[in-house]
């Protein structure tokens, strides 16, 4: 396999879990508007089921999103699934912004967790990321991310176990300032 230095590995020959950050070119704010998160949230989850990647924890932001997920049998998909999910988006940003061929994503990385601390403690890192950027104190505040609904229908014993994993250490790719 050749590697080439400006552009990140993908490496999907292997099922189970997969945390995954997309940014906007330039960091642009392209989703700044909260009917244009909601619109970039809602296809996520279902372009996710579409292409029978489980998800486990998602958030979602004016210029980036993080989601950890199970591979489907064809842990490949992942690719189409990513490139299916950027180029619906940007499409629909680019028209809303009456502008054509404009580039709006940049790339993403993808990680394959294959420790459980490791999975546990990025389940928590997505859905703490709207607190990690300041946009709330509570992260079920905030509405284009997984935590409340985790909160709310994750087993307790779970929840807990998840809530107690720190973050601070974790190597995921997330230098983006966000807008409200």
């Amino acid at each position: 396999m050749t590697v080439w230095p400006h552009a990140p590995v993908h490496r999907l020959d292997e099922r189970g879990a997969y945390i995954v950050t997309a940014g906007t070119y330039k960091k642009q704010h392209h989703f700044a508007a909260s009917n244009r998160r909601q619109f970039l949230h809602d296809r996520l989850l279902s372009l996710a089921q579409q292409h029978e990647w489980q998800l486990q924890a998602w958030a979602v932001f004016s210029n980036h999103y993080h989601f950890v997920a199970l591979s489907p049998r064809d842990p490949s998909s992942l690719r189409r699934f990513v490139q299916h999910l950027n180029s619906e988006t940007a499409r629909a940003v680019n028209q809303m912004d009456g502008t054509t061929d404009r580039r709006v994503w940049f790339t993403y990385w993808d990680t394959h967790l294959t420790y459980q601390r490791s999975y546990m403690a990025r389940l928590r890192y997505v859905h703490d990321n709207a607190v990690h950027h300041g946009l709330v104190h509570n992260p079920a505040d905030y509405p284009w991310c997984s935590a409340h609904w985790f909160a709310t229908t994750a087993d307790p014993v779970f929840f807990a176990s998840v809530s107690s994993f720190r973050t601070d250490r974790i190597n995921v790719r997330d230098d983006f300032a966000v807008e409200r």
